[in-house]
């Protein structure tokens, strides 16, 4: 039996429109977090290496320009305090690996000259950075 206060039709909530926003704000998020790249040096011309490898994340970056300026970390630095300025950033009694980025168009010796200083640094483990062919 029906009371004749209550209605035939009954009241429901439709949640096709919200799965629809939901889907396309998760889609918006998915698509543009492809975009976001991190930067670990200046932009230079990488010499391409048929061995190269990926290495693991790093927490220094040195990038020879070609023209010769030097930069930690994106930081300009000169090449007689570029020692001490690693060591700072290198953690006691773990290695640290730190990439040196050298346009191609650099000179080898300063090249050498640059990873001779970081040599110096206890607990920095020196990798070179190339493109992939």
């Amino acid at each position: 039996m029906q009371l004749p206060d209550e209605s035939e039709n009954r009241m429901e909530i439709n949640i096709v429109p919200m799965i629809d926003v939901i889907f396309s704000i998760l889609a918006f998020f998915i698509i543009s977090s492809l975009y976001l790249t991190r930067s670990e040096g200046l932009p230079v011309n990488l010499p391409s290496a048929s061995t190269g490898q990926s290495q693991p994340s790093t927490k220094v970056t040195v990038t020879i320009e070609s023209d010769g300026n030097i930069a930690l970390n994106r930081q300009p630095v000169e090449l007689s305090e570029l020692e001490t300025k690693v060591r700072s950033l290198v953690e006691p009694n773990s290695e640290t690996l730190v990439i040196v980025n050298a346009d191609e168009k650099v000179d080898h010796g300063q090249v050498i000259a640059v990873m001779d200083s970081l040599r110096n640094v206890e607990g920095a483990k020196l990798a070179i950075a190339t493109q992939e062919p």
